[in-house]
């Protein structure tokens, strides 16, 4: 991934969308590129699931989209979007969205998605990892993880083209990996990364290390804890994080870029008077900061309902069953970018399905949504 064009600072995504270079030639360019993009923007914004949808929203909005946009042979048809999205180069689409986000990170998780609807019968579904600013609740950027890989292949080329200067990168344990390490420290950013079993000895090492410091009672051993307890509908969770620099004792932590810090999570959930509890285990190169540490881990968390959820659910990705390998990646950095402009909105305090719908009625505020 290569950002060949120098990005703008404009917030205007047309201004983005303009460094594309359009992958067609010829005859094939009855439309401008540019106004499929900005269609399939809007009608994205507005809920529509994929490119007949798009067709659709266009002829309903024609001269709406006749005052802004070029259009010199009228709305394109569902298939010119299908085709359009499917010639996009995935990788510079995405260069587009990076040079939009660039501005929008503090605490950042990585965490992987598929794309459940665009599996074939000889081809798996496509499966992505998302980058997430917790603080700001934004998809910063997104990869496609390579056919009969997994994200540990993906992570580095994606950490490399965002500037993550001064932040926390959280990732979960898949992604727990001496190169994903070395990519944060050398982009002058600290790292909270997920343990588990994938990980073997230094999994197992650092969980009988700290359950024992836990039943000692954390005597002998520096560290900070810090307790949060949240109820919600009946569920009252407890959940406390100890953090410790005690890691001389660790064997291979001079392989760890800037290891500073071991860190365990633990989780008591209580619904209906039964209890369950969770513990998981942490490399960090933060200080042993228990409320930084907690709040790191929480961040990451919430990837799942803030990202992940939204868009299956609200933006419709679990139903789109758009098969093409690029049109399918276009179209999620779509709707990961129409997320972004309608969680980015304070106009409106509503929820996102109720701004999608007040998109759709109201022209003026779909423009403002747009940024021009």
């Amino acid at each position: 991934m290569g950002m060949t064009n120098k990005p703008t600072s404009s917030p205007n995504l047309k201004d983005h969308f303009a460094h594309l270079t359009d992958p067609r030639t010829g005859p094939a360019q009855q439309h401008d590129l540019l106004d499929i993009l900005l269609i399939g923007v809007c009608a994205t914004l507005c809920g529509a699931d994929g490119f007949t949808d798009m067709a659709l929203f266009g002829r309903c909005k024609a001269d709406w989209f006749k005052t802004w946009l070029a259009l010199p042979n009228g709305i394109p048809s569902h298939d010119t979007f299908n085709r359009v999205f499917g010639l996009i180069d995935p990788t510079k689409f995405m260069d587009c969205f990076l040079a939009w986000t660039q501005s929008l990170r503090e605490l950042v998780a990585v965490d992987g998605k598929t794309l459940r609807g665009s599996r074939t019968r000889g081809r798996g579904p496509i499966h992505l990892v998302n980058v997430w600013a917790a603080s700001n609740r934004l998809i910063l950027g997104q990869l496609k993880v390579a056919d009969h890989s997994n994200e540990i292949t993906a992570l580095p080329p994606l950490l490399r083209v965002l500037e993550l200067t001064g932040c926390v990168v959280t990732v979960d344990a898949l992604g727990c990996q001496k190169d994903v390490a070395k990519e944060i420290h050398e982009a002058d950013a600290d790292y909270v990364l997920a343990l588990k079993g994938n990980q073997g000895t230094l999994h197992a090492e650092i969980k009988a290390f700290l359950d024992d410091a836990q039943t000692r009672g954390w005597v002998g051993v520096a560290h900070q804890v810090v307790q949060t307890v949240e109820k919600d509908h009946g569920r009252l969770e407890t959940r406390r994080s100890w953090i410790t620099e005690q890691i001389g004792w660790l064997a291979d932590r001079d392989d760890w870029d800037a290891l500073r810090s071991i860190g365990m999570v633990e989780a008591v959930r209580e619904v209906n008077g039964r209890a369950t509890t969770e513990r998981r285990y942490y490399l960090s190169s933060l200080p042993a900061e228990a409320a930084r540490f907690a709040a790191a881990v929480r961040g990451h968390w919430e990837i799942e309902n803030c990202v992940h959820w939204v868009l299956d659910v609200q933006l419709g990705e679990d139903r789109c069953a758009v098969r093409h390998p690029h049109a399918a990646q276009n179209l999620a950095a779509l709707r990961a970018l129409s997320l972004n402009l309608l969680r980015r909105d304070r106009q409106q305090t509503c929820g996102i399905r109720s701004k999608q719908k007040l998109a759709g009625w109201d022209h003026d505020y779909l423009r403002s949504l747009l940024n021009f």
